[in-house]
């Protein structure tokens, strides 16, 4: 089946076989198939055969497509590299199966392993076209050719390091849930579950506008001790509706199905690991009933919560692709805690109830799963009410490390230059978003339309300060509710304070999240944001914007 695509089909063979690339070799599956032309120039050209967001090359007489993996640079590099793989007949003759060895079969693909792919896929049309193609031997006019064939690839998840494809990472060839396709019977409110024998209670919320056909994010928030499901939900313990799911609902602007687990007694204990059992058992009635990218699940919580989400990080590492661990301990277990999960951890300098050395342990550990390069990060001095975030080198690829420590508490929305919790100047939901939007997904949803926003930039420097006003219009015909405006400041800036927005983090590429007053632009209309950042010298104005995903044009 999916190991015969390796070789090619029938015909003539090149006289000498193309040499594979080694780390191309190692990839350990196969990543793409060629549409095949029976004369010269008969396939579609990249652009029509690949679709929106589907990056293809044409490699002679056929054309690669290949579902982006967790960074689309990297994949457009492993389709460059593919193109030693594949002869003068656009058929891919050297590289490895999905799983197993490395397959030798001679044969072209048929309409039932095509039809298997891409029902695995799950989202591009095709047709097909068939001919009795001549120039060819009878054996060859028997075979039916294809022609124009548009192509989608089983999801394969590519992470590609420094010297190549990294060969031990989990293959995910089902990226699209059970529930993909399916009218749902869930919906948004309380629901019930039988799990290890008892009766217990979630909270699901669907995005408004649902779509079965495509694949959403899946975010679990876990309680503090003493919260509950509502908490999470509502975010009323903090402000009500912007700090919804830590503050990530609003950020994921529809883009992701959340879920606020109950948890007994107001915590965590997972006695037994029954509480990773009602995890589990959540996950597969929600991906059995709705549209999940299952490569694309996440879990954050603070404190009882953040020891929840680190479990699952110890005991689930192949199931949730990332975690956020807000001022967390080692309360709910640790089962297993030897395989690398993205991880990002928060924690108070200050923290008199889970004391930051504590964070620090479990931060370690992760560092060291992930292969990164042990370091003692920077943090703020007590006192100055300001945090840092410190991004780990040396990670395997995939596999980030973040620590952001604050001068603070035991606090779950810390905010810059005051005390306590604020819903709307917390720095912290924009970290987690832009921690787990990072990773791609190997069936992602249609790139967001270009165009529906507008950005206007005025600088105004000084010596080695400058103050920027950023001015973002929706020029779309719908309104914009919930925004985060990412943009990568050049080298040498870093922001010092900062108006009408959060910022996070505060150099580099930095997400402007809105507050409470601003979260809603409507059609035509404007906001303003702006900050103070020092410079070492350069004061150029950032030169690309993106709103909630979408590409914004220059003003």
């Amino acid at each position: 089946m999916l190991q015969d695509f390796v070789d090619g089909g029938p015909g003539p063979r090149p006289r000498r076989r193309p040499r594979c690339p080694p780390e191309v070799r190692a990839a350990g599956y196969l990543i793409a198939v060629v549409g095949f032309g029976d004369a010269e120039g008969d396939c579609p050209e990249p652009a029509e055969a690949a679709g929106p967001g589907v990056p293809a090359a044409r490699l002679d007489h056929g054309v690669v497509l290949l579902v982006p993996g967790p960074d689309e640079a990297r994949t457009r590099q492993v389709i460059r590299r593919l193109t030693s793989c594949v002869d003068g007949r656009g058929r891919l003759v050297a590289g490895p199966p999905p799983g197993g060895r490395h397959s030798r079969q001679v044969r072209r693909p048929g309409a039932g392993d095509l039809a298997l792919l891409l029902r695995r896929a799950g989202r591009y049309r095709y047709r097909w076209e068939r001919s009795q193609p001549t120039g060819l031997s009878p054996t060859g006019r028997s075979q039916v050719m294809m022609r124009k064939v548009v192509v989608a690839v089983a999801a394969a998840l590519l992470v590609l390091g420094s010297g190549g494809i990294a060969a031990s990472e989990p293959m995910r060839t089902e990226a699209a849930s059970a529930g993909c396709g399916k009218a749902p019977t869930l919906t948004s409110g309380t629901r019930t579950i039988q799990t290890s024998g008892k009766s217990r209670n979630y909270i699901l919320r669907i995005p408004d506008g649902y779509d079965r056909t495509r694949p959403y994010r899946l975010i679990f928030g876990f309680h503090w001790l003493g919260g509950s499901s509502t908490d999470v939900d509502t975010g009323r313990t903090v402000q009500t509706g912007a700090w919804a799911y830590y503050g990530l609902q609003r950020l994921a602007n529809n883009s992701a199905i959340f879920v606020a687990p109950q948890g007994f007694n107001n915590g965590w204990a997972n006695s037994g690991g029954e509480d990773v059992t009602f995890t589990d058992d959540i996950i597969r009635q929600v991906q059995g009933d709705l549209c999940v990218d299952t490569t694309q699940l996440f879990s954050v919580g603070f404190s009882y919560g953040a020891a929840m989400s680190y479990s699952l990080a110890c005991s689930r590492p192949t199931v949730f692709r990332a975690v956020a661990i807000q001022s967390g301990g080692v309360l709910s277990g640790c089962n297993g805690g030897t395989q690398p999960v993205a991880y990002l951890g928060v924690h108070g300098l200050r923290d008199n109830v889970l004391n930051i050395s504590g964070g620090r342990s479990m931060r370690d550990r992760f560092v060291r799963n992930n292969g990164c390069t042990a370091q003692n990060p920077p943090e703020p001095a007590q006192g100055s009410l300001t945090h840092r975030v410190t991004s780990y080198a040396g990670c395997r690829a995939g596999y980030p490390v973040q620590w952001a420590a604050f001068d603070e508490g035991h606090i779950a929305a810390p905010q810059d230059g005051a005390t306590g919790d604020s819903g709307s100047r917390t720095w912290v939901p924009a970290l987690v978003w832009q921690f787990f939007s990072q990773f791609g997904s190997t069936t992602p949803p249609d790139d967001p339309p270009p165009g529906t926003c507008r950005v206007g930039v005025a600088v105004s420097a000084w010596n080695t300060g400058l103050t920027e006003n950023i001015t973002i219009t929706n020029t779309g015909s719908a309104a914009v509710k919930g925004w985060s405006l990412v943009f990568t400041l050049p080298g040498g800036q870093t922001i010092t304070s900062g108006w009408s927005a959060g910022y996070a983090p505060l150099s580099g590429q930095v997400t402007a999240s809105n507050v409470a007053y601003n979260a809603e632009i409507a059609p035509g209309a404007s906001t303003t944001i702006g900050f103070q950042a020092n410079h070492t010298g350069n004061t150029a104005a950032p030169t690309s914007f993106t709103l909630n995903g979408a590409a914004c044009t220059l003003a």
